[in-house]
């Protein structure tokens, strides 16, 4: 059995794209800003 194209790790999901990740920088911190202001469940991964 073949195993499918796009599987990713736990790990680099939080190192790219964890809550840590986005308050480093200034842009990371528009994103959760942003995402708080719609009022989304989960900000980050």
């Amino acid at each position: 059995m073949t195993k499918r194209t796009l599987e990713g790790t736990s790990r680099k999901r939080k190192r790219v794209s964890g809550f840590r990740v986005r308050m480093r920088t200034h842009t990371g911190q528009r994103v959760i800003r942003t995402r708080r202001r719609r009022g989304r469940a989960r900000l980050a991964v």
